[in-house]
């Protein structure tokens, strides 16, 4: 994930944003909120630990050794985390080649040339490809490019991959990186980027300066088109959001938003349990043993 200037990422409370470089973080991210949605990923994990150890040369080897197959067992359970790490570096680098084609479009500085060798170091030269394609294809007239928004009804913040104009509509846009399906076609996004492009269009300032910390009103918020793009190796798939779901998916943006802010207050307030010893005896004065009075009876 892309790092814009004013977000930082925490441990506690995921990613922040800052209204200038010189203050604290104050307001979760987008992406920050929208993650307080469960995930149902158990089978996913299990079927990447599987393939991985199946897959592994090393297992003919480690049957009939215990200490061997426990290091594939371990490694196997890692396979999860080290391919959503790769695919975020992926993801990474395929933005910054968006990006930069859009800031070469509005005349501003770039670094095009480098962002696609970038790509092709790596194997991924066909994602610039394709996206090119895409971009002459649709005649993208870009407005601005990264650009951070701000919420302060609710209290968030985030970055917005594309503001452009195509067909002449405005258009607010969201670019997610995705593999390639066995029929040679781009994996199909989840309905989480509708909750995404609404939280940007609802922003209410965009950032003008960073350092100075200085905001104006947010200009794109008047019915936009919102558009999820998915770029993959061999197309480049735009969907638009329907325009009859967005106030349920802005109902459940704002509601989450409440959710990360309970866990906040949560984590804030304290340890959840406490130890506690045994209650005092409940015996009575009359069933208590007499003290020796140091007479005979």
């Amino acid at each position: 994930m892309t790092e814009p200037a004013l977000a930082e990422s925490t441990a506690q409370y995921g990613r922040m944003y800052r209204r200038s470089l010189t203050e604290p973080v104050s307001v979760p991210s987008i992406t920050t909120v929208i993650s307080q949605q469960p995930h149902g990923l158990d089978g996913w994990f299990g079927h990447m630990a599987a393939t991985s150890l199946a897959n592994d040369a090393r297992l003919p080897g480690a049957l009939g050794n215990p200490a061997e197959m426990r290091t594939l067992l371990r490694d196997a359970c890692q396979a999860s985390e080290l391919f959503r790490d790769s695919a975020a570096l992926r993801g990474d680098r395929v933005h910054t080649y968006c990006e930069q084609v859009a800031l070469r479009a509005m005349g501003r500085d770039h670094r095009m040339a480098e962002a696609r060798d970038e790509l092709a170091r790596n194997g991924e030269e066909k994602f610039a490809a394709r996206f090119d394609e895409w971009w002459e294809h649709y005649q993208v007239e870009p407005i601005a490019a990264e650009i951070t928004v701000w919420n302060h009804s609710v209290g968030y913040a985030g970055t917005l991959d594309l503001v452009a104009r195509v067909g002449g509509r405005v258009c607010l846009i969201d670019y997610k990186t995705k593999g390639t399906d066995r029929d040679g076609l781009v994996k199909s996004m989840d309905d989480k980027v509708v909750m995404q492009l609404v939280a940007g269009m609802k922003a209410e300032e965009s950032l003008v300066d960073a350092a100075q910390g200085q905001w104006e009103p947010w200009q794109y918020g008047e019915s936009p088109l919102l558009l999820g793009v998915a770029v993959g190796e061999t197309e480049v798939r735009p969907m638009r959001a329907n325009p009859e779901v967005l106030k349920y998916h802005w109902y459940k943006f704002c509601a989450l938003r409440r959710v990360w802010e309970t866990a906040a207050h949560s984590a804030e307030a304290g340890r959840a349990l406490l130890p506690i010893g045994p209650p005092p005896s409940r015996r009575s004065d009359a069933d208590a043993v007499p003290a020796s009075t140091g007479t005979a009876p």
